[in-house]
C-alpha cells in the first residue's frame, strides 16, 4: 500500500467542473474526483449531473490512477474517504466490484468514451438531454445511437442545442426536433438548459 502525492489536473476536469450548475454538484464531482485519485476508491451516491459529470472523465481518471500503481508498482491505499467510510477490506472491495458491474449494465458501455468526444461547451446540453431520458424510463443504451447523437450535437451551435432540448423536454418529446430551431425563434440569445425547465 502506498500514499499519492499528486496527480495531474487536466484542463477537461476543470471544464466539465465549470459546467455544473449547482454547489452541492461542484463539491460533489470534486469529492469523487480526489478520492479516486489519492484513495482508489469509486464513488458513491453520485446523483444526477454530479454523476454524468464524474462518469465523462471516469475513463481518464482510472487510467491516471492505474498509471501511477503501475509505475510504482503498489497499490493505492484506501483511506479513509470525505464521506467518512473506511475502504480496503476484501469483502468492501467486492462489493464495489458488483455495484460498478451493476452500474455499467443499466447504463451501458457509453459514458467514459462518447462523452469525451463532445464539445466541452456542448457537455451541458447533452447530459441534461441524458438525465431527461433515464428519467422517462427511456435511457439510450445503443452506442451507434450515442454516437450519431454526439455527432449531431457537434455539428450545431450551443445555442441551437440548448434551444433543441428545452423544446422537447418541455413537450415531453422523446427526440429532438434539430429542424425547429432557427434564430429567430431563438433570438440569438444564450439559453441555460438546466435553469429553464418546464415544470
Amino acid at each position: 500500500m502506498a500514499e499519492r502525492k499528486a496527480f495531474n489536473f487536466y484542463a477537461s476536469f476543470f471544464d466539465v467542473y465549470k459546467q455544473l450548475k449547482t454547489d452541492k454538484d461542484k463539491v460533489a464531482f470534486i469529492e469523487a474526483l480526489l478520492e479516486k485519485q489519492f484513495y482508489g476508491i469509486d464513488p458513491e451516491g453520485l446523483t444526477g449531473m454530479a454523476l454524468f459529470a464524474y462518469e465523462s472523465q471516469k475513463q481518464v481518471i482510472s487510467q491516471q490512477v492505474t498509471g501511477w500503481e503501475k509505475k510504482t508498482k503498489t497499490t493505492l491505499s484506501k483511506g479513509v474517504s470525505m464521506g467518512g467510510s473506511q475502504g480496503g477490506s476484501v469483502q468492501g472491495e467486492e462489493k464495489e466490484e458488483e455495484e460498478e458491474k451493476e452500474k455499467e449494465e443499466v447504463k451501458g458501455e457509453w459514458t467514459p468514451d462518447i462523452i469525451g468526444q463532445l464539445k466541452p461547451t456542448h457537455q451541458s446540453s447533452f447530459l441534461y438531454w441524458m438525465e431527461y431520458r433515464k428519467e422517462i424510463k427511456k435511457p439510450i443504451k445503443v452506442k451507434s445511437t450515442l454516437k450519431a447523437l454526439v455527432k449531431k450535437f457537434n455539428s450545431h451551435s450551443v445555442n441551437c442545442c440548448d434551444w433543441v432540448v428545452n423544446h422537447s423536454i418541455e413537450n415531453n418529446y422523446q427526440g429532438l426536433f434539430w429542424d425547429k430551431y432557427t434564430e429567430k425563434n431563438n433570438k440569438g440569445e444564450d439559453y441555460d438548459p438546466i435553469n429553464n425547465l418546464a415544470v
